[in-house]
C-alpha cells in the first residue's frame, strides 16, 4: 500500500523528537558518571539540535499556470475541505511563498512590500525586521479566513516602466522579457517581494518547509531566491503541462535555475500536471496512457534525467478526489504515486543524512569516552600495584611512598607551563583562521566585486570579476587548511611528548576536511553563473541589480564560512577538551593515591579494605562501559531503521 507524503513525513517526525530525547538522556546520564567533557558535551548538543530542529525545504518550481499552488492545496492542505493556496483561474502567486512554523511567531501571514527591492537590505535581514512587512494573523481553524488572507500573495500593482526598471521588472534592452504595458502605459507587477506564511499545520510542525515560487519573470527579478534559496532546497518539484510538454520557457527555467550539479538531480521531481486535459471521450484509456507515457519519455529525454523521476498527475483531481473522499478518482490522479516519490525520495535522503552524522558523532564519542575509561582503569591497576607492593611492609615504607607520590603531584603541576605553551601556540593559529573566514575578509571580497560591477558599459566581464571573487574565496580556504595541517603537526608532536612525560593517551583528533566546502564554493559560482544568463547581465546595467546580485551572494557565502569556523571550532575544542579530561582524570588520580595511604596509615586493615574499594571500582567502571555501549549501539541501530526494544528513560538517569 502506497504511504502518503504526510504520513511519512509524520513518522519521520516523531523518529526525530524521540530519537532527540534519547541523545538528551544519554548526555544527562554521561554527565551523572563525570564522562562528559566540554568537547562531548558540545557533539551531544549539536546532534540533538541537528535532528530535534532538521528542516526539509521543498520548493515547487515551474512557469506560471502549471499547477504550483494547486498541487500544494492538494498533498498539504486538502485536510481543509478546500483550496488553501490561490490556484483559481487568474489568480496564482505573484511572489515567493514560504510557508514554515515557528512557535514563538503567532499564526500569521507576513507580506513584503515590493518597494524594499530598492533598498540595500537583502531578504535574509529584511527577515529580522518584522516591523517593516504588513501582517495579517491567522486563524487556522477556519479555513475560508485562511484562503481570503493567502489570496494576498496574488496580488499585483501597476507602475510605470521606470519603476518597474528600478524594481527589476523592466528591461528596455529585452523589451521581449519585459512585462506588457496596459492602454495607460503602465506595466502590472506584484505587490509584494515575499510572503511568509506561519500557521502550525502537523507538518510544518514537523519541520518541513514549502517554497511556491511565481513565473520565469518573478524568479529573474529576484537574485536572491534563484541562488539562494532554490538551490538549498533539499527537494525541487518541477512542474510542466501534461498537454505542452516542456516548452521553450520551460526549458529555461530548467537550465538556468534548476541545473546545478548533476550529483543533486536526484533531488529533482519532474510533475507532468493536467493529465485529465488527456482525458478524451473519444479516446479509450489505454490510448490516454499511451500519449501520457509518450509524453514522460519525451520529457525525460528532453531534460536529461531518468524517466522515474517523471511522474504524471492530475493535482485538481487530486484535490477534489481527497475532499470527497473518492478514491477511485484520487487513483486516476496519479497524485499518490507522486506522494510516494516524494517520501521515499526526500525523507529517505534526510534520514539517511541525519544517520550519518549521527553515526559519526557516536563513533567520535566512543572514542573520547573509551579513551576517558580506559585512563581511569589504567589509574585504577596503578593504585592496585601499589597498594600491593605495601603488604606486610613498615611504617617508615609506607611514608616514603606518600612521599613519592607527593613529589610526583609536584612535578607533574610544574608541568603546567609546557600545556600552557602548547594552546598559546594554538589559539594564536586559529586567530588567523578566523580572521580568514571572519566578515571582515568576506566583505572586502564583496566590496571589490561590487566596485566592478559598478562599473559601466555592458558587464561583459563579469564572470571573470566572479572569477577572480571565487578564486581569492578559495585560496583563503586553501590557506586555512594549510594552517589546520599545521596545528594538526603540532598537536601530534606537543600530545606524543605529553604522553611520554605523564603517561598520558592523548590523541590529536583527524582536522576537518574543507573539501565539501570548496565544492560548496563550485556551486555557488556555478548557480550565480548560470543565472548571468544573456538576459540578466542586461539587467547588471542597473546599480540597485548588481547590489541584491552581491547581497544574495554574500548571503551564501557567510554560511558557508560560518559553518566551516564551526567545524574547527569544534576540533580545536575536541583537542583542548582531551587534554583537559586528562589532567582532570590524573590529579584526581593522585588525589586518591594519597587518600589510600593516609588511611592505611591511620587504620589497621585499611590496605585489605582499600584494595576492596579498588574491585569494587573495577567492576563499576566494567558495567559503566557496558551500559555505554549499550546506549550508543542503541542509537547507531536507531538510525539504520533497526527497532530495538526502547530501554525505559528511567534507566539513563
Amino acid at each position: 500500500m502506497v504511504t502518503s507524503f504526510n504520513e511519512q513525513f509524520d513518522r519521520h517526525g516523531t523518529w526525530r523528537r524521540e530519537f532527540a530525547l534519547r541523545l538528551k538522556l544519554l548526555a544527562e546520564w554521561m554527565k551523572d558518571h563525570e564522562l562528559l567533557d566540554a568537547a562531548v558535551e558540545e557533539r551531544l548538543r549539536r546532534l540533538e539540535t541537528q535532528v530535534r530542529a532538521d528542516k526539509v525545504m521543498v520548493a515547487f518550481v515551474g512557469e506560471f499556470s502549471r499547477g504550483k499552488s494547486e498541487l500544494i492545496n492538494a498533498i498539504f492542505f486538502a485536510g481543509y475541505g478546500r483550496r488553501i493556496m490561490p490556484a483559481t483561474a487568474g489568480r496564482t502567486t505573484m511572489c515567493p511563498t514560504e510557508m514554515a512554523y515557528d512557535a514563538e511567531v503567532p499564526p500569521c501571514l507576513r507580506l513584503l512590500p515590493i518597494e524594499t527591492r530598492i533598498q540595500p537590505q537583502s531578504l535574509m535581514e529584511w527577515r529580522m525586521v518584522p516591523e517593516k512587512w504588513t501582517r495579517i494573523d491567522l486563524d487556522v481553524h477556519d479555513p475560508k479566513q485562511l484562503s481570503v488572507a493567502f489570496e494576498k500573495v496574488a496580488e499585483t500593482q501597476r507602475v510605470t516602466p521606470d519603476d518597474a526598471r528600478a524594481l527589476g521588472f523592466w528591461q528596455s534592452d529585452a523589451p521581449q522579457e519585459s512585462p506588457t504595458l496596459d492602454a495607460h502605459g503602465l506595466v502590472e507587477i506584484p505587490k509584494w517581494r515575499h510572503a511568509l506564511i506561519n500557521i502550525a499545520h502537523p507538518l510544518l510542525k514537523q519541520g518541513l518547509v514549502i517554497l511556491d515560487t511565481p513565473g520565469l519573470n518573478a524568479i529573474g527579478a529576484e537574485p536572491e531566491l534563484t541562488v539562494s534559496l532554490i538551490p538549498q532546497a533539499h527537494a525541487i518539484v518541477f512542474l510542466l503541462g501534461a498537454d505542452t510538454g516542456v516548452t521553450k520557457s520551460d526549458l529555461a527555467i530548467w537550465r538556468e535555475h534548476l541545473i546545478h550539479d548533476t550529483d543533486d538531480m536526484n533531488t529533482r521531481l519532474v510533475v507532468l500536471n493536467k493529465i485529465d486535459t488527456l482525458w478524451d471521450a473519444l479516446s479509450s484509456s489505454s490510448e490516454v496512457e499511451t500519449q501520457i507515457e509518450r509524453q514522460r519519455v519525451s520529457t525525460a529525454e528532453i531534460l536529461g534525467i531518468p524517466e522515474k523521476q517523471v511522474i504524471a498527475i492530475s493535482a485538481q483531481k487530486g484535490l477534489v478526489a481527497k475532499v470527497t473522499e473518492d478514491p477511485a478518482l484520487l487513483e486516476l490522479s496519479c497524485l499518490p504515486a507522486l506522494e510516494e516519490a516524494l517520501s521515499r525520495g526526500i525523507l529517505g535522503q534526510r534520514q539517511k543524512m541525519l544517520g550519518t552524522a549521527v553515526v559519526r558523532g557516536i563513533a567520535e564519542l566512543r572514542i573520547v569516552t573509551g579513551r576517558t575509561i580506559n585512563i581511569r582503569r589504567r589509574d585504577l591497576t596503578e593504585q592496585m600495584m601499589e597498594l600491593r607492593s605495601l603488604k606486610g611492609k613498615n611504617s617508615p615504607v609506607i611514608r616514603n611512598m606518600r612521599s613519592r607520590i607527593s613529589q610526583e603531584q609536584v612535578e607533574f603541576d610544574l608541568g603546567g607551563a609546557k600545556i600552557h605553551a602548547v594552546r598559546s601556540v594554538h589559539l594564536k593559529m586559529l586567530r588567523e583562521v578566523f580572521s580568514i573566514l571572519g566578515p571582515t575578509a568576506l566583505k572586502k571580497e564583496m566590496a571589490q566585486l561590487t566596485r566592478i560591477l559598478h562599473q559601466k558599459g555592458l558587464k561583459l566581464g563579469v564572470k571573470r570579476a566572479y572569477g577572480d571573487t571565487f578564486e581569492q574565496l578559495r585560496l583563503g580556504l586553501r590557506k586555512v587548511q594549510s594552517i589546520n595541517a599545521e596545528i594538526q603537526t603540532m598537536l601530534a608532536a606537543s600530545f606524543r611528548q605529553l604522553n611520554a612525560e605523564h603517561g598520558f593517551s592523548l590523541q590529536a583528533p583527524p582536522e576537518p576536511s574543507l573539501a565539501g566546502y570548496l565544492h560548496d564554493f563550485d556551486l555557488v559560482e556555478r548557480s550565480h553563473l548560470q543565472y548571468l544568463s544573456l538576459g540578466n547581465v542586461f539587467r547588471l546595467a542597473q546599480p540597485e541589480f548588481a547590489d541584491r546580485l552581491v547581497r544574495a551572494l554574500s548571503t551564501r557565502l557567510r554560511i558557508i564560512h560560518e559553518t566551516a569556523l564551526t567545524d574547527i571550532e569544534q576540533w580545536s575544542k575536541s583537542s583542548a577538551a582531551q587534554l583537559d579530561a586528562q589532567l582532570r582524570e590524573r590529579r584526581r588520580n593522585f588525589g586518591r593515591r594519597l587518600e589510600a595511604i593516609d588511611r592505611i596509615q591511620h587504620a589497621s586493615g585499611g590496605l585489605d579494605e582499600r584494595m576492596d574499594e579498588i574491585r569494587d571500582r573495577e567492576a563499576a567502571l566494567q558495567q559503566l562501559e557496558g551500559k555505554l555501549s549499550e546506549l550508543t549501539g542503541y542509537l547507531v541501530s536507531a538510525t539504520s531503521g533497526v527497532s530495538p526494544e526502547v530501554a525505559p528513560a528511567a534507566e539513563l538517569v
